[in-house]
């Protein structure tokens, strides 16, 4: 029943990030007056319902589906800000794809074998000590700033083939410039890379002493994920790689990421100490 109930939750506000993206592209496609208010109306409807569900079933971020599923809330926020902040722009149209697969993924998981099965949390990745909250608080940000890095990455690219192949810009979906972009990029990696720093930090001071553990899947990946940064760092202000190439890697780095969010945290497992 339990099940049951959050996947009507999870299709509530799923849908109507849905439809809010489908009423941006029908703006795109057949410009009226009247889609924009629409979409903006269901986005907030969706950030609602998304709101009201973490609320009243908080989920700890040490589970897959509770650290995807809060990433997806704080997106949405960044989504409804920049789509107001950018009305021109089809930002919508990048950011809540993203969102979407990301609640879908999240609900995969929540119902998945091993998302299901016994999975008792120790009192520092619940987050009921401090330490424990700081340690799951820098991660997400992190994250944020990898999913934002990503989703410039994305639109880089995409507008920098366009200027390449001389597209007329009346006949395709308004993006932002290349220079800003490029910068969003950048402020979301100066940004990420020590949240993610600092985070780990905390996470190896509470976590066990080193065992068979550390040589799980989500410790290797997010140690990977943090050596990936520090290269992408050197290729920006090191070695002056062109702004493409560093828009690849970010892309490669948010599938680390979410192999690193989409797994199990082996301290979580067992129950508390």
């Amino acid at each position: 029943m339990a099940v049951s109930l959050q996947g009507i939750s999870y299709t509530c506000f799923g849908l109507s990030y849905l439809l809010a993206l489908l009423l941006e592209l029908a703006r795109l496609l057949w410009p009226r007056p009247i889609w924009r208010p629409l979409a903006l109306t269901w986005g907030f409807v969706g950030l609602f319902t998304h709101t009201v569900y973490l609320a009243w079933n908080p989920p700890t971020p040490a589970m897959p589906a509770g650290a995807l599923l809060i990433l997806a809330w704080v997106l949405a926020m960044f989504y409804l800000y920049g789509t107001v902040h950018y009305p021109k722009q089809a930002w919508a149209v990048f950011v809540l794809p993203l969102i979407i697969g990301l609640i879908a993924l999240s609900f995969t998981l929540l119902n998945s074998t091993s998302a299901s099965a016994s999975f008792r949390v120790p009192t520092w990745l619940t987050g009921e000590h401090f330490w424990g909250a700081l340690h799951g608080s820098l991660i997400l940000l992190a994250a944020v700033g990898v999913s934002v890095g990503f989703l410039s990455s994305v639109m880089y690219l995409i507008q920098a083939r366009r200027l390449r192949n001389k597209v007329n810009p009346g006949r395709v979906v308004p993006m932002l410039s290349l220079e800003r972009l490029e910068t969003m990029n950048r402020r979301a990696v100066n940004l990420a890379f020590p949240l993610l720093t600092a985070g780990l930090l905390v996470g190896s001071l509470l976590a066990p002493p080193p065992g068979d553990d550390w040589l799980s899947v989500k410790i290797l990946s997010t140690a990977g994920l943090w050596v990936v940064f520090l290269v992408l760092l050197y290729l920006r202000y090191g070695a002056n790689v062109p702004p493409r190439r560093i828009a690849m890697l970010s892309i490669a780095t948010f599938g680390l990421m979410l192999l690193a969010l989409g797994t199990a945290h082996p301290f979580a497992v067992g129950g508390s100490k």
